[in-house]
C-alpha cells in the first residue's frame, strides 16, 4: 500500500513487530503468495473473479489482505469476507489479524450471529454468509464495501447461494464493486458461467501423495470402527498427527474421551497422545488448541507424541490443520434434509459426497505423503456416493429465507436468479407459513408485522411470540425461552453420572413442559449470579448459559429498537404460566400434534404418527402438545414440548384451525366441539 514509510504498518501506522517478518516468511511460502502480482494485475481489469485454489493453498487468509493492498478501498469502505461457517469465520480473522500485525477487532474483525467483533478502524471484516445477507436489508447496495469474497463457495450454503443472485445484481448497478468467489473445489465452471462468463485463477495446492486404504466389508458401527483404527495407527504408523471426522459434538466428546482412556491403559511403553475435539459450539480458546503442536516424546529418545483430532467436517476445507498425516473418514456427516409435504426440516447423518471424501483424504497430504483410512468399501465409494453435495437450498425449508427476500425488496421470487431454483412445492410452503403468521398478505406483500419479523436473526415463528409477546405481558419470558431455545442445549448427561444429571434436571422441571423448564433453568441460573460452580453442580453447560444470556440481550437490543414494550405479569397471577404457553402457540400453532384415543400422537394436518422424545420433562401424555422439532430417528419423535390447550387453538389461530379444509381424523372432531361450545357462548 502506498504512503507508508519502511518499517511502518500501513494498516495501523505503527512500526512492524518482529514477529510479523516471522509470519511473512511462512505467508511468502504459501501458493498463492506466487500469484500476488497475477491477482493484482486480474483484480484491476476484471470486476469479477473466480478463484479456485486447492484446500491449504492460502487463499482464505491472503487473498483479503491482497485486496486491502490493491488499493480499491475508497474512504472508509470495508473488504468483506464471507464464511460458510461461524468457527473460520473467528479462527480466521484471528490470524489474518496477527499476519497484518493489527489487534482482531480493530483493522480486522469478525461478525458472527450474535457476535460482533468489528469496530470503528475495521477495514477487512470475515462474516457468515448469513450475517452480510442481514446487512443487504439495511444496505441492498452494499455500500459500506469496496469488495466481496464469497470464500468457500462449493458448500453452497442457503446463504451463499441467496448472495450470489443478490450481487450479482448489485455488481450490475455498481460497476466499482469487486467481487471474488473463491472455491475449494474444480466445479468452477459453474460459477464462472453463472457470473457472466468471469475469468478463472487456479491456485495449484501443494499436496503430496495421499495412499488410500478402504474396508473389505462394511462396517456395522463406524464410531466403534473410527476409535479402532486410531489405536491401530498410533501403535503401528510412524510420526504424524491423526484428523479423524465425526458427525456431531456427542459423538466427538465420548470418542476423545474413549480413545484417550484407550491409549493410556496401554501403558507409558506407547507413545503419548493429546485427544482434542473440534466443533461449531466449541469455544474460541479450546478451538485454538487444535493448532499447538504434538506432545515430546515421554522419555528422551523415545517414540515423538501424537495429536488426535476429532472433527465435525469443518475441517474439510475450511481449517487446515497443519501436522496431519493419516485421515480416518466413517463417510458420514450430519445434513440438512426437508421434506415439504409434511413441512419437516431435520438433521440426519447421511453419506457424504464423493467431493467430500476427496477434500477429506487430501488433508493428509499437507507436510508429507500420507494415508487415507476410508471406514468404506471401494464399491460403496464408486457406487453409492454422490458426486457432490446437495446445495442446501434444494433441501431446506424456506420460510426464512423468503422473509428475507421480501425485505431485500426481491417480490418475484420465481424469476430470482438462483443457481439452483428450489422446488416450486418448497417456495409455495414458505409463502404459505409466512401468510399464516402474518407475515405476508394474501397477495404475497410483506406487512407492518413482517417487517418487524424480518429484523430479528430468528425463524419467523420465534420472531412471530416476541413481537406477540407484549399483548399477554409476558415478553420478558418470551425473550429468555427463545434465547435458550437459540443455543446448544443446556443439560449435560455425561456417561458416568447419568442418574446424577437426569435427577438435576428434574430439579427444573415445570409440570406443564420443555419451553418452561428451560425458563426455569435461565431463571435459576440468573438468581445464582451466573456462577459456573453452580452450573456445575446442576450438570448444566455453563458456556450455553452464557451463550444463552448474550444472544438475550442483543433480541432485547432489537426489541427496543422496534419499540415493544418488556413486560411481565406478576409471578402469582394465576395466568402468569397459561398466557407464556399461549404466546409460544402464536408463532408454533403449526406445530402441535394430538394424542389419538390408540395412545399415539398425530401431527395437526399432516397426520404423522410421532412419540414424545424420551427426553422430555412432561410425566403426562397432554391431549394437545406444541413442539419445536420433528425428530427423524428410529422413529418419529417431537421434541422440546408444551402441554396446551384446544381451546387456545381456535383462540389464536383460527385462520389455521378453520375446519373447512381440515382432513378427517381425532383432532377434527375435538375442534368442532370446540367451536361449537364458544358459538353458544360457553366460556372456552
Amino acid at each position: 500500500m502506498p504512503g507508508a514509510p519502511p518499517g511502518i504498518n500501513p494498516f495501523s501506522n505503527r512500526p512492524y513487530s518482529q514477529r510479523y517478518f516471522t509470519i511473512l516468511e511462512g505467508r511468502k511460502k504459501l501458493p498463492v503468495w506466487e500469484q500476488r502480482n497475477d491477482f493484482f494485475e486480474m483484480i484491476k481489469k476484471n470486476q469479477t473473479i473466480v478463484l479456485v485454489g486447492e484446500t491449504g493453498s492460502g487463499k482464505t487468509t491472503q487473498i483479503p489482505a491482497f485486496m486491502l493492498e490493491a488499493g480499491i478501498r475508497r474512504g472508509k469502505q470495508l473488504v468483506a469476507c464471507t464464511q460458510p461457517r461461524r468457527v473460520a469465520a473467528m479462527s480466521v480473522s484471528k490470524r489474518v489479524s496477527e499476519e497484518m500485525d493489527v489487534e482482531l477487532g480493530e483493522e480486522v474483525g469478525y461478525t458472527i450471529r450474535f457476535e460482533d467483533v468489528t469496530g470503528p478502524k475495521t477495514m477487512l471484516k470475515y462474516m457468515t454468509d448469513g450475517m452480510l445477507l442481514r446487512e443487504a436489508m439495511n444496505d441492498p447496495m452494499l455500500e459500506r464495501y469496496a469488495a466481496v469474497i464469497l470464500d468457500e463457495a462449493h458448500e453452497r450454503t442457503l446463504s451463499t447461494d441467496i448472495l450470489f443472485g443478490l450481487i450479482k445484481e448489485v455488481a450490475g448497478q455498481r460497476p466499482d464493486l469487486k467481487l471474488v468467489v473463491m472455491s475449494a473445489t474444480l466445479d468452477a465452471g459453474k460459477f464462472q458461467a453463472y457470473f457472466d462468463s468471469a475469468p478463472l485463477m487456479k491456485v495449484p495446492g501443494r499436496l503430496h501423495p495421499v495412499e488410500i486404504f478402504y474396508t473389505p466389508e462394511p462396517e456395522r458401527d463406524y464410531l466403534e470402527a473410527a476409535i479402532r483404527t486410531v489405536v491401530q495407527i498410533h501403535l503401528c504408523e510412524p510420526e504424524g498427527d491423526i484428523l479423524v471426522f465425526l458427525t456431531g459434538e456427542q459423538e466427538i466428546e465420548d470418542a476423545c474421551k474413549k480413545t484417550k482412556a484407550e491409549v493410556d491403559a496401554l501403558g507409558d511403553q506407547v507413545a503419548d497422545v493429546v485427544v482434542l475435539p473440534l466443533y461449531s459450539s466449541l469455544p474460541m480458546d479450546r478451538q485454538r488448541q487444535i493448532f499447538d503442536p504434538a506432545p515430546p516424546p515421554r522419555t528422551p529418545g523415545g517414540p515423538p507424541g501424537r495429536k488426535i483430532v476429532f472433527s465435525t467436517n469443518i475441517a474439510e476445507t475450511s481449517l487446515t490443520i497443519d501436522g496431519i498425516v493419516y485421515v480416518v473418514d466413517p463417510g458420514f456427516a450430519k445434513q440438512k434434509v426437508y421434506n415439504p409435504r409434511i413441512r419437516v426440516e431435520s438433521l440426519l447423518v447421511s453419506p457424504i459426497s464423493k467431493a467430500s471424501a476427496h477434500q477429506r483424504a487430501g488433508r493428509a497430504g499437507r507436510t508429507k505423503p500420507g494415508k487415507c483410512f476410508r471406514l468404506y468399501t471401494e464399491k460403496a465409494f464408486k457406487k453409492e456416493l454422490m458426486e457432490q453435495t446437495y446445495p442446501e437450498i434444494l433441501r431446506s425449508n424456506l420460510g426464512n429465507v423468503v422473509l428475507e427476500l421480501k425485505k431485500l425488496g426481491i417480490d418475484d421470487l420465481v424469476h430470482f436468479d438462483f443457481m439452483d431454483p428450489p422446488a416450486p412445492e418448497t417456495l409455495m410452503r414458505a409463502l404459505e407459513l409466512l401468510n399464516y403468521l402474518g407475515a405476508l398478505d394474501d397477495d404475497g406483500n410483506l406487512t407492518e408485522l413482517g417487517k418487524m419479523m424480518a429484523e430479528f436473526p430468528l425463524e419467523p415463528e420465534m420472531s412471530k411470540m416476541l413481537l406477540y409477546s407484549p399483548q399477554l405481558q409476558c415478553s420478558n419470558e418470551i425473550l429468555s425461552i427463545v434465547a435458550m431455545l437459540n443455543t446448544p442445549s443446556p443439560f449435560m448427561r455425561p456417561r458416568e453420572a447419568q442418574r446424577a444429571a437426569d435427577e438435576a434436571k428434574a430439579r427444573f422441571q415445570h409440570v406443564d413442559g420443555d419451553h418452561l423448564t428451560l425458563l426455569n433453568v435461565y431463571h435459576a441460573y440468573k438468581n445464582n449470579q451466573e456462577a459456573s460452580a453452580w452450573c456445575y453442580d446442576n450438570f448444566l453447560n455453563h458456556r450455553s448459559m452464557k451463550s444463552a444470556d448474550s444472544v438475550r440481550a442483543q433480541l432485547m437490543r432489537v426489541m427496543t429498537r422496534l419499540g415493544l414494550e418488556l413486560k411481565s405479569a406478576d409471578f402469582n397471577a394465576k395466568d402468569y404460566y397459561p398466557n407464556i404457553r399461549k404466546c409460544l402457540l402464536t408463532g408454533f400453532f403449526m406445530q402441535v400434534a394430538h394424542l389419538e384415543r390408540t395412545g399415539h400422537y398425530l401431527t395437526v394436518k399432516d397426520n404423522q404418527v410421532v412419540a414424545l422424545h424420551p427426553s422430555t420433562v412432561l410425566q403426562h401424555k397432554p391431549e394437545w402438545a406444541l413442539y419445536q422439532e420433528f425428530v427423524l430417528t428410529s422413529k418419529n419423535y417431537i421434541r422440546t414440548v408444551t402441554d396446551i390447550k384446544g381451546e387456545w387453538l381456535v383462540e389464536l389461530a383460527p385462520h389455521y384451525y378453520d375446519l373447512k379444509n381440515f382432513p378427517q381424523c381425532e383432532a377434527k372432531k375435538v375442534l368442532e366441539r370446540i367451536y361449537l361450545k364458544k358459538s353458544r357462548g360457553g366460556a372456552p
